[in-house]
C-alpha cells in the first residue's frame, strides 16, 4: 500500500490524523489507547483530563472528519489565559502570542497553538516549560509498541532539531510550552500510531500551499511559513494559491519531514482502495480547509515484478571511445545503476556522437546522475522515472567441462530458462565445443533448480 496526501487546505497534525482515521476508522480505538498511554508518562499532569474524539464534519462543500483533543471537555484554544489559545509560544522569555487567532486567515486548528514552542534551558517546574528531553523520556517509558514509539520520537525529534537550528541553541535545550504540550503529544502520538499500524511502502504528498502574512510577536512580525516550518519543508514542492495564512503548521511539517522526506508521487499503475478527508477548524476563502489521504494498492497480477526505474540520457561528442568505455564500465559498477548502454547518433552539423542511456534505481537516481557527470564529459542530461517489470532471476555456479561456470536462470511465464556466462564458457576449440559446454552448464543449472 502507498499513501498519498493531497494538501488542499494545508497540513496540520490534527488534519493528518483526521484524514487517515476517516479512511481507516478501525484504528480509532488504538489511537485513543496510545494517546492515553503516552500522556500518562510524558504529560502526567494532563493525562486523566484529556480526551480524543473523531467527529463528522462538513464545510458545506465536502464532508470528512475532525480530530479533536480536549482537556476537561474544552478544546485546547480555550485552555490558555483569557481564552487566547495556549497562551502563545515563546522564544526565550518573549511571548509570541497565538497567531492562530489573528486576522491573517491562519488555520484555526482548534488545538494547534501547541505547534509553537519555548526554547532555552528554563526549568519546566519553575516556568511552565516541558523540555524535549522530558517528553522524549516519557515517550520511551510509555506503554507503546516499538513502531509507535519510534515514529513519535522521530516526529518530535525533527521538530526539536528545527527549532534548535532557528534559535541557535542545542537540541537538548529546546522546551515546549507546558500549556500546549499535552495536545501536541496527543496529535503526534496519534499520527505515530497510524503510521505504524498502516505501514505503507511509501508516503507521498502533493505540492504544499505556501500561505503568507505575518505573525505578530514581541520580537516584531515573523513571516509565514514560520522559521522552523520553513526548515522542515526544505525539498518539498510548494505553490502559492493566493490564500494567505499559516497553511502548514510546524507539527504538520514535522510529520511530513519524518514520513515523506520530500518524496513525490510514485509512478506505475495502482488501485485506489480507500480515501479520507480531515478538516482544520478555520474556514478558508474559496477552498476547503482539508487534507485528503489516498490509499493505493498495487494492481494485482498485472504488475507482478513492477519496479520504478530512473532513465538518464545524454550525448557525448568530446570524449574518446576508450575513455568513455572505461567510464561506462565504472557506471555499471555503481550501486544505484542497473545498466548503461551506448549507441551512435548524428548531432548538429552532421557530427557523429554517442548517445548514452543509463538505467538506475528510482531511489538512487540523484546518485546515478552524479556518477554520470563524474565519469563522462557531458554537461547536461535528461532524466525521468518510468515503470518497469523484471522477471525473477537467480545466478548459480555449476561445474562443467572441468571449470566453474556462472549461469543465470530466469522464471518466465512459459517455464524457467537458463543462460551461461559467455566469459566462463570459453572451451577454446571451436564454436561447437563452446556451445556444448554452455548447454551442459545451463542444463545442470535448470536441473539444480528443479530439485530445489
Amino acid at each position: 500500500m502507498q499513501i498519498h496526501l493531497d494538501a488542499l487546505g494545508g497540513v496540520a497534525g490534527d488534519m493528518f490524523v483526521a484524514a487517515l482515521l476517516d479512511a481507516f476508522p478501525e484504528h480509532e480505538a488504538g489511537v485513543a489507547r496510545d494517546v492515553r498511554a503516552a500522556l500518562a508518562e510524558a504529560a502526567p499532569d494532563a493525562a486523566a483530563r484529556v480526551a480524543c474524539a473523531l467527529t463528522p464534519h462538513s464545510d458545506g462543500i465536502l464532508t470528512g472528519r475532525r480530530f479533536k483533543v480536549t482537556r476537561d471537555g474544552r478544546p485546547a484554544e480555550e485552555d490558555g489565559p483569557a481564552g487566547h489559545g495556549h497562551g502563545g509560544h515563546q522564544h526565550g522569555a518573549h511571548s509570541h502570542g497565538d497567531h492562530h487567532h489573528h486576522d491573517h486567515a491562519h488555520h484555526d486548528h482548534a488545538h494547534h497553538g501547541h505547534d509553537h514552542h519555548d526554547h532555552g534551558p528554563t526549568s519546566p517546574a519553575r516556568h511552565g516549560h516541558r523540555h524535549w528531553s522530558q517528553i522524549r523520556d516519557g515517550l520511551r517509558r510509555a506503554d507503546l509498541s516499538p513502531g509507535v514509539a519510534a515514529h513519535a520520537l522521530g516526529i518530535f525529534g525533527v521538530l526539536a532539531e528545527a527549532e534548535a537550528r532557528v534559535h541557535g541553541i542545542a537540541v537538548a535545550d529546546v522546551a515546549f510550552h507546558e500549556v500546549g504540550a499535552w495536545d501536541s503529544i496527543a496529535d503526534i502520538v496519534a499520527a505515530a500510531h497510524l503510521a505504524a499500524a498502516l505501514n505503507p511502502t511509501a508516503w507521498t504528498v502533493s505540492a504544499l500551499p505556501l500561505g503568507g502574512g505575518r505573525v505578530n510577536t514581541q520580537h516584531g512580525p515573523l513571516p509565514v511559513p514560520a522559521p522552523a516550518t520553513t526548515l522542515l519543508l526544505e525539498g518539498f514542492a510548494m505553490l502559492d494559491d493566493g490564500i494567505p495564512g499559516e497553511r502548514v503548521t510546524p507539527t504538520g511539517a514535522a510529520i511530513l519531514r519524518h514520513l515523506c522526506g520530500g518524496a513525490t508521487r510514485q509512478a506505475g499503475p495502482r488501485i485506489l482502495s480507500r480515501s479520507g478527508t480531515g478538516f482544520g477548524g478555520r474556514r478558508l476563502p474559496g477552498i476547503s480547509n482539508c487534507l485528503r489521504a489516498l490509499a493505493f494498492a498495487e494492481e494485482p497480477g498485472a504488475i507482478e515484478g513492477h519496479r520504478d526505474i530512473g532513465v538518464i540520457e545524454f550525448e557525448v561528442d568530446d570524449q574518446t571511445a576508450e575513455d568513455l568505455a572505461q567510464g561506462l564500465d565504472r557506471l555499471r559498477a555503481h550501486d544505484d545503476v542497473l545498466d548503461a548502454v551506448q549507441m551512435p547518433v548524428f548531432g548538429k552539423k552532421g557530427r557523429m556522437m554517442t548517445h548514452v542511456r543509463v538505467l538506475s534505481r528510482a531511489s538512487g537516481v540523484a546518485a546515478a546522475i552524479g556518477a554520470c557527470f563524474r565519469e563522462t564529459t557531458t554537461i547536461g542530461l535528461r532524466y525521468r522515472i518510468v515503470a518497469g517489470v523484471a522477471l525473477e532471476r537467480e545466478s548459480v555456479t555449476v561445474a562443467a567441462g572441468g571449470r566453474d561456470i556462472r549461469v543465470k536462470t530466469v522464471a518466465r511465464p512459459g517455464g524457467r530458462t537458463a543462460k551461461a556466462e559467455a566469459d566462463d564458457a570459453l572451451a577454446g576449440e571451436d564454436h561447437a565445443a563452446r556451445a556444448r559446454l554452455r548447454r551442459t552448464a545451463e542444463g545442470l543449472a535448470l536441473e539444480r533448480g528443479g530439485k530445489e
